[in-house]
């Protein structure tokens, strides 16, 4: 069963969350962030080149615009591969794990997996940023040394910054997938 509803991030941005049920003990949430708008990039790349214009009628030295072009073009393409994160996906198996991934514009992946037995809880906490309270989604890990103790907090959607509404239907369905899983670990 799939589904897939229209929330906002902290910013007031448009976020699509899809809710992928692939049976009682599996489930995936994809965040989806808007694609690169074409208008902010001819923005930024005028802006640039008119710089790098102004400066050149200055000193009349072709390097200039030759290091413009060449900069707004390393600069573009190291945005879209290392920063631009398109969607953010969380896959939810009791037996397995967590899986986080991270798919940037320019088609790269970037995978996170947590073994379930080191996975103590998964909870939505709260930070200052920018001068707000924003929530976020964590796992929180066990710690091998300290049964009851928490050696790592590893957050959830970190590029993404969903809303608490969001965050709380994510939140519920990992609740019920760590119940279940608790709940049969306990009872063999």
């Amino acid at each position: 069963m799939e589904d897939e509803r229209s929330f906002s991030d902290i910013c007031g941005g448009r976020l699509a969350l899809q809710r992928r049920y692939y049976s009682p003990s599996c489930r995936e949430f994809c965040l989806s962030c808007p694609r690169l708008s074409l208008r902010s990039l001819t923005a930024v790349t005028c802006t640039v080149w008119l710089a790098a214009y102004g400066l050149f009628s200055l000193c009349e030295n072709s390097m200039i615009l030759s290091a413009a072009i060449f900069i707004t073009l390393v600069g573009l393409l190291g945005y879209l591969h290392f920063v631009k994160i398109d969607q953010e996906t969380l896959l939810i198996i009791d037996s397995l794990g967590i899986q986080m991934t991270s798919s940037y514009a320019s088609g790269k992946e970037s995978t996170t997996f947590i073994e379930m037995g080191k996975v103590k809880d998964i909870v939505i906490n709260e930070a200052i940023y920018m001068q707000k309270v924003i929530y976020y989604l964590c796992i929180l890990l066990q710690d091998p040394a300290e049964p009851h103790g928490i050696s790592q907090v590893v957050p959830v959607f970190q590029s993404a910054k969903p809303r608490l509404d969001c965050l709380i239907e994510i939140y519920r369905s990992c609740q019920e997938i760590l119940a279940q899983q608790k709940a049969t670990s306990t009872n063999p």
